[in-house]
């Protein structure tokens, strides 16, 4: 039986620790699926060429408010999809085969890996392999409900979706998170009929409530939207697929061609059998992590989806150099700071957020005061004639530290990253308006004037 001084069980974020620092270990890479993780392979990246090119294929129905005419003439999926994955999938043959053949102490095995004891694991190659220590970065996969027949119907996932043959004409989304949210504007942008079925009352629930609101009053414009919907069979038909759902108005049905099932992604825990391990767990799967990512055996640490409250890369890609750091340097270790992670939806409109939202702060019993300037009403929210997008700011009244922000509308994403910044240094709201220039006219105007309208003590 093979031993190795670490073994990495996943290939994205994880992927990043190995370097030549540890040129002199021997290393194990475990990987089930397709090198890179979700990020590249069917998560941030491919999702967000996708949401780039809707955002190009919906432009000409935003020019007419504008005094431009101008017409979507057509939409070349399979150019668009090849494009995207013609790119990224290079990528991750190539890193597969760096690993594999380019770095001597590397050695890589393609298979499912489980533990069968807290230095054991077996590979899924038929080879078992021992290990001092061991980095679990396994990630996560789509959640699939509890919902009959479902499986009869031949529904698409995240994972699939991008990679269809042509686009349908209709397409029912399952779900009312920001995976839901994205793939509605990208198919609906290209001229697909989208239904969204929600179980909730509002679409981004989880959002501050009057991003949420604002959010989901905007769907029901450009979608057929269905709230507090509870699915309860699925039917595979002639053309396509049917939902038969319960609502407020009693039983009812909804058809497409195709079923998009984006209810969430669940952590790759029960595959990898860490109770063989001793590896503690929370209820939803997610391994228990100190702040120095050690799990409950202190040899073997984890990070990202299988881990993480946040389901996000840039809380993997720092979880990942928190762990590296601290297998080099096991007597001088760093804690993961996880107090102002950012988020953002690539919808339409975009939604980025940061700290508490004001439904948390009100919870947790927190102190504060809070403002939200609209873009309409800053000047290069005329030149967009944009109407629905605003920004929300929440302060310490009497330090004027900002405790969250939340921004929908253009660009939201960029718009928010010196909020960001003021939060992760200390920089109080009447030190960041006041204490620099801001770009006149544009768009951090609407950040500028938020803050400026605090009404701090």
């Amino acid at each position: 039986m093979r031993h190795f001084d670490l073994v990495i069980i996943g290939t994205g974020s994880g992927n990043s620790i190995p370097d030549e620092a540890m040129a002199g270990w021997q290393i194990a890479i475990l990987e089930k699926g397709t090198f890179g993780g979700t990020c590249l392979n069917v998560g941030c990246i491919p999702t967000k060429m996708f949401v780039h090119t809707a955002d190009q294929a919906a432009a000409p129905a935003n020019a007419k408010k504008l005094g431009v005419d101008a017409t979507l003439d057509a939409v070349h999926w399979p150019e668009i999809r090849d494009r995207i994955f013609n790119r990224i999938d290079p990528i991750s043959a190539g890193g597969r085969n760096w690993r594999a053949n380019e770095n001597a102490n590397v050695t890589v095995y393609e298979g499912t890996a489980t533990f069968e004891d807290a230095h054991t694991i077996n590979t899924g190659t038929g080879e078992r392999i021992t290990a001092d220590r061991i980095v679990i970065a396994a990630g996560s996969r789509p959640s699939i409900p509890d919902v009959a027949d479902l499986d009869t119907t031949g529904f698409h996932t995240s994972d699939t979706i991008m990679r269809l043959d042509e686009l349908p004409e209709s397409l029912i989304i399952l779900g009312s998170g920001f995976i839901a949210s994205e793939f509605a504007h990208v198919f609906s942008s290209f001229g697909v009929k989208v239904t969204v079925i929600a179980r909730s009352n509002l679409l981004l629930r989880h959002e501050d409530l009057e991003v949420a609101e604002r959010f989901t009053e905007i769907a029901k414009q450009k979608w057929d939207v269905r709230l507090q919907r509870k699915t309860i069979r699925a039917e595979k038909t002639a053309n396509g697929v049917k939902l038969h759902m319960e609502g407020p108005d009693g039983a009812e049905t909804v058809e497409a061609e195709l079923l998009l099932v984006a209810t969430g992604r669940r952590p790759n825990t029960d595959l990898l059998e860490v109770d063989n391990a001793g590896i503690e767990t929370h209820p939803d799967g997610r391994i228990k992590v100190d702040e120095y990512q050690r799990t409950s055996q202190q040899h073997i640490l984890a990070l990202g989806d299988i881990s993480s409250d946040y389901q996000l890369k840039h809380v993997a890609n720092h979880e990942a150099r928190v762990v590296k750091h601290n297998l080099l340097n096991p007597d001088d270790q760093i804690k993961s700071d996880h107090r102002f992670v950012p988020a953002a939806v690539f919808s339409s409109p975009q939604i980025a957020s940061v700290g508490l939202t004001e439904e948390q702060a009100k919870a947790a019993g927190i102190r504060y005061v809070t403002a939200s300037q609209a873009y309409a009403s800053i000047a290069y929210g005329w030149a967009m004639e944009d109407t629905t997008g605003f920004a929300k700011l929440l302060a310490d009244p009497a330090t004027g530290q900002l405790i969250g922000a939340h921004i929908i509308g253009p660009q939201a994403s960029t718009v928010i990253q010196p909020l960001i910044q003021a939060m992760s240094f200390g920089l109080d709201a009447k030190s960041m308006a006041q204490g620099q220039y801001w770009i006149h006219p544009a768009m951090p105007e609407v950040v500028e004037n938020a803050l400026l309208n605090l009404p701090l003590d």
